[in-house]
């Protein structure tokens, strides 16, 4: 059983606990603990690598299945914590690769630039932003006219059909 979880133990410490369920029920737990950071700026662990393993089955289960659990999830762990540092090491190699691109792209334009820049004009003065009108505000005075007249030649298209539908 402890052969199966010394890949486990090569990187951080596990907590076993037996409890008994009822009266021919035993649960086992194996929690491995998580590895904090340290003080000199590594990483904290990751949460997929403290996930504990919970068994629960009468005592001659327990002996028969345990230890193939065990190498199960030892092998499981293995997989999980050998995946997050591919992709950690793909994120930093991409994040270098960027800072890279980025440090290029202003030592290119850095040296298009000509030597004595001419002072930027300043930019025009935006038109005032058109006033939004509620449900119940009335429309600018300048357009009131022409809308009025509008509005009037609508309603008396629609009085003269109404008009001529009832007669």
């Amino acid at each position: 059983m402890f052969i199966e979880l010394m890949p486990i133990l090569a990187k951080r410490t596990i907590v076993i606990t037996l409890s008994r369920v009822d009266e021919n029920t035993i649960r086992a737990n194996v929690i491995p603990k998580k590895i904090e950071a340290a003080k000199g700026g590594g990483e904290a662990d990751d949460n997929a690598l403290t996930t504990p393993l919970c068994v629960t089955g009468s005592a001659e289960e327990l002996d028969a299945e345990l230890p193939r659990q065990l190498a199960s999830y030892a092998e499981c762990h293995a997989r999980v914590g050998s995946t997050l540092a591919e992709a950690k090491a793909e994120m930093d190699a991409a994040a270098k690769a960027a800072q890279e691109e980025a440090r290029k792209k202003r030592e290119a334009k850095g040296k298009k630039e000509p030597a004595s820049p001419e002072p930027a004009s300043p930019p025009p003065a935006a038109a005032p932003p058109s006033p939004t009108l509620s449900l119940f505000d009335s429309p600018a005075a300048g357009n009131d006219a022409a809308e009025q007249t509008q509005t009037a030649e609508r309603t008396e298209d629609t009085t003269t059909t109404v008009g001529s539908q009832s007669s």
